[in-house]
């Protein structure tokens, strides 16, 4: 085992969404474990934001993230939400890299996303609706982030294997003994 990944979904999606199923495989091929959470029941919980139960993801994802890193090599990857919370947490749990796909680096109401200082790989749509891809360029230069912008909305749908194709070239880029 060379390490494990957490992939965190993004809201209103699913443990088993076509992108992080589409991570999960490749994490396995080359030779990391690797779990999805299911936030499905937070999410739900639009009484506390529109977005549901922010920290309480933030606090699932820590606990998961706790424990991984006390097993080993750690990677947080996360679409939209799931990006977010990704960030969140490593700075929080030591993490050896970060993938992120349609991070929200600017929501209303809250400050930039903060990240860990370690290798970040991002995708992210040039048409995204909701995320201006002028404020992921940004964020990404500030943090010397590897970035692809891909002809695509915040769903990324048509970029399945690009994202699966920049995990695994991050994945192979970590120092990790395998």
């Amino acid at each position: 085992m060379r390490g494990h990944c957490i992939l965190s979904h993004g809201f209103e999606s699913g443990p088993d969404a076509t992108k992080v199923t589409a991570l999960a495989d490749v994490a396995e091929r080359l030779g990391w474990t690797h779990e999805r959470p299911d936030y499905t029941d937070l999410d739900a919980r639009r009484e506390i934001t529109p977005l549901g139960d922010v920290p309480a993801r933030v606090a699932r994802l820590l606990g998961l993230a706790q424990a991984a890193a006390a097993r080993g090599p750690l990677v947080l990857a996360g679409s939209s939400l799931g990006a977010y919370i990704s960030g969140h947490v490593s700075l929080q749990v030591p993490v050896v890299g970060l993938f992120l796909m349609a991070p929200p680096v600017v929501m209303e109401g809250a400050p930039p996303m903060p990240a860990s200082e370690v290798p970040t790989s991002i995708l992210h749509g040039w048409h995204d609706e909701l995320i201006p891809a002028a404020r992921v360029v940004d964020w990404a230069a500030a943090r010397s982030a590897r970035l692809l912008l891909v002809n695509d909305s915040h769903r990324l749908s048509d970029h399945v294997q690009a994202s699966a194709d920049a995990f695994a070239q991050l994945l192979a880029s970590l120092a990790v003994p395998a």
